[in-house]
């Protein structure tokens, strides 16, 4: 019929393009309280074309090659979202400062380098990026990646960034991936078992570590759950590169936010890492508006659980919104004004107990509170607020996050994104080597700036930095 290119291959057309088309997202209600309901399921909850990315047909395959906590029902994660805590004991507070926070320091250091002053920043955050990624899930470093590793992460991020199936660019980067995902699963599978026999050196610093030694293995995270978590990585953390170019853009003093640029600058000079009564550092509370203004996630997806069908159809998803909870009025009294301390009396998940939840009306918690003791050796607990959000304790200190309805950054309650706290610490590096160098950013005039693939969507790669003269 001439509706798409002549060299779409037939696969490719029933297996990533038909399904685009024949689903539907729907634009759900904007929570009163910070969570969702499990009638709204996680249950392959994915956007119907990407599966062929994750698994070696083109549809779901969990029961035959594994799942992520990310496309998995509540209720089959094990006891008390056991599944979600042990992905999350990997991402805790004390290992953030201990085994990975170097990392995410020299990753800035490599980003913002002297000699790349005056450059496009996002095309160089991606290169460095893969190599980022795969050391902090397996440990790959001391030598240059692959090339089929390199060309499937970036050809998985490219489907992403570009989205559409019926485009060129995407269905080039679709099959190129498709035909490295072999390799890549043969790589990072020799990887995970020289994390298995301890010979991959200093294995504390790698998140697989952690899911091997409390997922055990065992039916809440199996080896095939493990290769497919990492592979689902590659669609969550690319919002480090969306946070990033957004904030710099904020920073920029011509076309920026004034607010935002005041707030940085006194928020550095005041004592970034002083908490001044509240739950959260001066730091942690200007990245947390950061993410709540910004919302590189625009909402969380989930699949209807059908009464009926009575015609077929492709996938049907819901969408709980981010930025409407975020900017909602009946959650803040001034959602449009930029202000970090918003957060210094803000709830938060140490607070949502029992008492909390019947102030809000409910008979009881909806979600219980029993924690999971992580098996690793340390002295951390995973603890659930009244409401499904997962924080952690450690060594009997609490590490909670901001636990309303109005920030939505991360997500609603049993579905809150794991690895929140390393994102937040991701921006506050960035953050602190732009003021220790007295970086500013500059907005390039180019006619034709490259666009940049980022998760979600796709950015003008147009902006730079500079430094002090």
């Amino acid at each position: 019929m001439g509706v798409l290119p002549a060299d779409f291959e037939a696969d490719y057309v029933s297996g990533a393009v038909a399904p685009f088309l024949l689903s539907s997202e729907f634009a759900g209600e904007t929570p009163m309280l910070p969570m969702i309901d499990l009638a709204l399921t996680k249950e392959n909850a994915l956007a119907s074309h990407l599966w062929g990315l994750l698994y070696d047909g083109w549809t779901a395959d969990s029961d035959g090659q594994g799942v992520s906590v990310f496309t998995q029902a509540y209720e089959r994660r094990g006891p008390h979202n056991a599944r979600k805590r042990i992905f999350m004991s990997a991402t805790t507070p004390d290992l953030i400062d201990t085994r990975y926070r170097d990392r995410l320091r020299r990753f800035h250091e490599l980003l913002l380098a002297d000699d790349h002053a005056g450059e496009p920043m996002m095309r160089r955050f991606l290169d460095l990026y893969y190599e980022l990624f795969w050391e902090l899930h397996v440990g790959a470093s001391g030598e240059p990646l692959p090339a089929e590793v390199r060309r499937f992460t970036a050809d998985f991020t490219t489907v992403l960034g570009f989205w559409f199936p019926t485009s060129e660019t995407v269905h080039r980067a679709y099959m190129r991936a498709r035909a490295d995902r072999a390799a890549l699963m043969t790589w990072l599978d020799a990887r995970v078992q020289a994390l298995v026999d301890g010979t991959t050196p200093d294995p504390e610093n790698t998140l697989v570590h952690y899911w091997l030694k409390n997922g055990e293995l065992g039916e809440n995270f199996s080896r095939d759950d493990l290769l497919i978590e990492c592979l689902h990585d590659l669609m969550a953390f690319p919002q480090w590169a969306t946070m990033v170019h957004h904030v710099a853009s904020r920073l920029e003093p011509t076309h920026g936010d004034a607010d935002a640029r005041s707030w940085f600058d006194r928020t550095m000079r005041a004592g970034p890492d002083e908490a001044d009564g509240g739950p959260f550092t001066r730091l942690d509370r200007l990245v947390m508006e950061l993410f709540r203004t910004i919302s590189p996630n625009p909402g969380s997806l989930s699949t209807l659980r059908r009464k009926q069908a009575l015609l077929g159809g492709g996938f049907s998803g819901v969408v709980t919104p981010h930025v409407a909870a975020n900017t909602d009025p009946r959650h803040w009294a001034d959602p449009a004004e930029f202000d970090p301390d918003r957060y210094r009396t803000a709830p938060t998940s140490a607070d949502s107990d029992d008492a909390r939840c019947r102030q809000a009306g409910l008979a009881r918690c909806p979600f219980p509170k029993e924690a999971f003791a992580v098996r690793d050796g340390r002295a951390v607990r995973l603890v659930n607020s009244g409401y499904g959000a997962v924080y952690s304790e450690v060594d009997g200190t609490p590490h909670p996050v901001c636990d309303t309805a109005g920030y939505a950054a991360f997500g609603f309650g049993y579905r809150r994104c794991p690895a929140e706290h390393l994102s937040v610490e991701f921006i506050k590096e960035f953050l602190r080597k732009v003021w220790q160098d007295g970086i500013s950013f500059v907005r390039l005039d180019l006619e034709t700036p490259e666009r940049v693939p980022v998760n979600p969507g796709a950015v003008a790669d147009d902006i730079t930095f500079r430094l002090p003269a």
